[in-house]
């Protein structure tokens, strides 16, 4: 049988690993072990913070709601539950960007809670 060496796909491999390494510091960018540990871990955080990505923007616009109802002499848990009593299906992200844009919008709504 006829021997095979693996060195094209191996290079080509080892190419493509360095390709994603590309900006790191020190030998992590150059060396194939220290790159591919470096990916890993990069990867592995990449996936968790997507994750945590969704919970920080969630948190900030809760913020950004309790903030603009305070001021108009509403706690955010109450203005929530008014909400869902009232049947007004306006997500988080949306009535930030309305408290946060336009003020006389998101207090019409604040209103049609409080009644």
């Amino acid at each position: 049988m006829v021997r095979v060496k693996g060195g094209k796909m191996s290079q080509k491999r080892r190419r493509h690993l360095l390709k994603y390494a590309k900006g790191f510091r020190w030998g992590r960018k150059a060396k194939i072990k220290r790159a591919k540990e470096a990916l890993l871990h990069a990867w592995e955080y990449a996936y968790r913070d997507r994750k945590a990505k969704k919970r920080e923007f969630r948190a900030l616009w809760q913020i950004q709601i309790n903030a603009a109802c305070r001021q108009l002499g509403i706690s955010y848990s109450k203005f929530i539950y008014g909400l869902k009593k009232n049947k007004i299906e306006l997500d988080r992200k949306i009535l930030a960007n309305l408290a946060q844009n336009h003020p006389q919008i998101f207090e019409k709504i604040v209103e049609k809670v409080k009644s």
